[in-house]
């Protein structure tokens, strides 16, 4: 079995199964800004969706605002592209996150750096949903839903949006299973999804 200690944080250790993600509004360039809170409401950390040409990238801090970590793009075609999830304290490579383009599903899939062994998988449940998010003028303000497995395809957990009015997304994260997943690339890639797949 992977030891999962080798994917986490060195700032940061997110042990519990519940956290809520919200996009909290826009910085004054007009780019997103999410936060990630616990089950009692405390901010875990935050980031600003940096929407360069070719490199995006998402610099997470924690409530003091110190840069615990940072997910960088590897490829120039970022919908359906690779994401790399670096340790700031440290420099080391954590997860690779990756994504297929579809238009009847969004799967998105964390990998290890170095053999790409598949660590968890975030689909999105419901072509309709995934469709209508697509194509229909209203679209964006539909949240994502998606299940969350393990490396095996068994269910762990799963991430409930809820509908956004104003284009803000908030997102539920349970986790049944907090042995089997790494738990802060999970919360931080419900973060990088929401930022890529909205904008």
């Amino acid at each position: 079995m992977t030891d999962l200690q080798q994917y986490g944080l060195s700032a940061i250790d997110l042990d519990g199964n519940q956290y809520t993600v919200e996009q909290t509004g826009r910085d004054k360039n007009f780019r997103p800004e999410y936060e990630a809170r616990d089950v009692t409401g405390d901010t875990l950390f935050r980031t600003t969706y940096q929407m360069y040409e070719g490199k995006d990238e998402f610099p997470f801090v924690d409530a003091d605002g110190t840069e615990i970590c940072r997910v960088k793009a590897i490829d120039t075609w970022d919908i359906a592209g690779d994401y790399l999830l670096t340790d700031s304290r440290t420099d080391e490579e954590l997860v690779i996150l990756d994504n297929d383009l579809s238009l009847l599903q969004d799967t998105w899939r964390l990998r290890d750096v170095d053999d790409e062994s598949l660590l968890a998988e975030i689909s999105s449940r419901g072509a309709l949903i995934t469709l209508a998010r697509k194509f229909l003028p209203v679209g964006q303000g539909i949240a994502h839903q998606y299940e969350i497995t393990e490396s095996e395809g068994n269910p762990v957990g799963s991430i409930e949006g809820e509908f956004a009015l104003f284009g803000f997304d908030q997102y539920e994260i349970s986790l049944t299973d907090t042995s089997s997943i790494p738990t802060e690339p999970i919360v931080i890639a419900a973060i990088v999804i929401d930022a890529i797949q909205g904008n």
